[in-house]
């Protein structure tokens, strides 16, 4: 009988185990996609090894027309808008550590504004994909890049389970 009992013990904790496993992570709901609709990826986030050697420090969003409105991800407050080498961004200050870039856009927005989740923040300029208008979109966590669809996606592998 205590056979019997340990194995029926092990299926529960299994049973509790696999029906974790399948629940998906919930996206932050204090986050959203800066275009609408959901757009599509062009290039996928892939930080470098070492922070001087190059690499793509966040994803391409688009394709999106000049023009486009970009809204803000999360709420949070403007730490940035101007030129940097030669195209306008502006970043954001999210708390927790978190910042978010985006480039090519221009904005009326200043320092010290404060944005909320969905509020327009500018527009979509040229400049940035070769053949397509698109949004770049980083965020950092400190001083270390972060993918961010991590912050609007399930990022996590699909797990398959056993059927017994």
């Amino acid at each position: 009988m205590t056979l019997l009992k340990a194995l029926m013990a092990a299926v529960a904790a299994l049973t509790v185990v696999a029906t974790t496993a399948m629940t998906p992570a919930p996206v932050n709901p204090h986050w959203s996609w800066p275009l609408s609709p959901k757009p599509a990826v062009l290039r996928t986030f892939d930080p470098p090894d070492k922070p001087w050697l190059s690499g793509h420090r966040g994803v391409d969003l688009g394709p999106t027309p000049d023009g486009g409105p970009v809204t803000a991800p999360s709420d949070g407050v403007v730490t940035f808008v101007g030129v940097v080498v030669d195209r306008p961004v502006v970043t954001i200050d999210h708390g927790d550590g978190l910042k978010s870039s985006f480039e090519p856009v221009s904005s009326e927005l200043k320092a010290g504004d404060t944005v909320r989740k969905g509020q327009v923040m500018g527009t979509v300029e040229p400049g940035h994909c070769n053949s397509a208008a698109c949004l770049h979109w980083g965020v950092r966590r400190g001083e270390d890049y972060v993918n961010p669809l991590g912050l609007v996606e399930d990022m996590r592998p699909s797990v398959l389970l056993p059927l017994h």
